[in-house]
């Protein structure tokens, strides 16, 4: 493999490491909120949008 074959492979794997990180990254952050929510939920808090009488 020539030097810019390897250049363009590490790039790809590099690449491809980052866009991996940011998926599990946005993944876990994701789970995290919801369990967050499902806890506020439990000890009482209701979103704004759930309220029946807005006037």
């Amino acid at each position: 493999m020539t030097a810019h074959g390897l250049y363009v492979a590490a790039a790809y794997g590099v690449s491809a490491l980052a866009i991996t990180g940011l998926i599990a990254w946005i993944l876990l952050d994701s789970r995290a909120r919801r369990r967050e929510m499902a806890q506020l939920e439990a000890d009482g808090m209701r979103r704004r949008s759930d309220q029946a009488d807005i006037a």
